[in-house]
């Protein structure tokens, strides 16, 4: 499923007159964050959103979308065995990498190994993940280049599955945006994977027989310090090279409304996790505070008027230009202002045919005592034609007498 990533130019920019709280943003340390509603993709919170970054291990989300992709074709399978080859095995992973711990003579599911990305951070496991879906590690990291040019990341680029290489590259701006369309394809994810706080590896079953008495089983918490700890918390992912600092991309949802964080470049010193983890936890705690994801419900829009047409009426739709936007009119207000909201529709009158079809021909208005906060489009469902002479002339004479709404 193509699902585009929506990138900052076509984000709604939201207004400081109607949103009052951007100006009451936390100031944080870190060098580039991105917070978005994961509903609309509003932009919320940016500083040095387009400066370029190494992701570190958030490069981890790529290698498990593809994998979650791979398994969605039927090209292998989620509980099925994974080979595990030398340049895999832990043991083999450049110096101070993360590990899950894979070594000779193991059996491991795909599974286990996407636990090993999105608990541990494995590098071993991203090696294995890789070479599950491609002939060679080569081969994969063209599929992920090839991934986010198709999905319109224009800066994001990797050199290797891990992470663990400076070469890999992406921006606050963009990788926020690729969370979006993770989010939206594999909404499963997060209670499978990415929320899980412990993983063992390996079980006796994962060793050979000679071993399973004594299968040295290793426990690793996951490195996301906020799981458990914020309310709402339950995703995604982690990431330090010395080369970026500590980075981080989080997720969280509260009464259905559900943010999206990427924060870039904390400091590359000791405590730099634990300042990453306070401007998460400042810039999700504002979040919450001061916005809401407002989904109308608007059962259906009445047909227009037409006249001169083949038809008497003409049916209309809401704009949904987005296809990250599951609801249409979904939008999102200032939390002071998203429970006493009203909606009127404002329809071009009279409306005369010919129309093409997603012609637009006015909006839905939604409001509160203090006036407009949002509008969408009303196109027209499908194209209009002409009606007969008789009836072009029949309502000629009527629009002579005819007061608009």
């Amino acid at each position: 499923m193509f699902l585009p990533v929506f990138l900052p130019a076509q984000w709604n920019a939201p207004s400081p007159a109607l949103y009052p709280a951007l100006s009451t943003a936390p100031v944080i340390v870190s060098r580039s964050a991105a917070l978005i509603d994961a509903a609309t993709g509003t932009l919320l919170y940016a500083k040095n959103i387009d400066e370029e970054i190494p992701p570190a291990s958030l490069t981890k989300l790529m290698t498990m979308h593809l994998v979650f992709e791979e398994i969605a074709a039927g090209r292998v399978s989620l509980d099925g065995d994974v080979p595990i080859s030398r340049e895999s095995w832990a043991i083999n992973q450049p110096p101070r990498s993360s590990l899950m711990f894979l070594g000779p003579g193991q059996t491991v599911s795909l599974r286990e190994i996407l636990l090993g990305l999105a608990v541990s951070s494995g590098n071993d496991a991203a090696v294995a993940a890789a070479l599950a879906c491609a002939p060679t590690t080569r081969d994969f990291v063209s599929m992920m280049n090839s991934e986010a040019r198709r999905l319109g990341l224009r800066v994001t680029r990797f050199a290797e599955p891990s992470g663990i290489s400076e070469n890999n590259m992406t921006t606050a701006a963009e990788f926020a945006g690729f969370c979006r369309t993770y989010l939206t394809l594999h909404p499963e994810s997060l209670a499978a994977f990415h929320s899980v706080e412990k993983f063992s590896y390996p079980m006796a079953d994962n060793v050979a027989e000679a071993f399973r008495d004594n299968p040295r089983t290793i426990t690793q918490s996951n490195r996301n310090m906020l799981l458990g700890a914020m309310p709402g918390v339950d995703g995604l992912k982690t990431g330090y090279i010395d080369e970026a600092g500590y980075n981080i991309a989080l997720t969280a949802e509260r009464q259905e409304t559900r943010f999206i964080l990427v924060i870039l470049g904390a400091p590359a010193r000791p405590g730099g996790d634990r300042i990453r983890d306070n401007d998460g936890r400042e810039l999700l705690s504002w979040a919450f505070e001061n916005f809401k994801t407002v989904r109308p419900r608007i059962d259906r829009v009445e047909p227009a008027r037409l006249w001169k047409g083949r038809e008497k009426t003409a049916v209309l739709k809401m704009a949904h230009d987005d296809p990250l936007l599951l609801e249409s009119g979904t939008f999102t207000a200032p939390s002071d202002r998203a429970q006493s909201l009203w909606y009127s529709v404002e329809i071009l009158d009279p409306l005369i045919a010919p129309l093409p079809e997603n012609y637009p021909v006015g909006n839905i208005i939604f409001s509160d005592e203090q006036g407009e906060l949002h509008r969408v489009a009303l196109l027209t469902a499908r194209s209009y034609e002409r009606g007969n002479i008789f009836r072009r002339i029949w309502d000629s004479i009527r629009l002579l007498f005819y007061k608009p709404r």
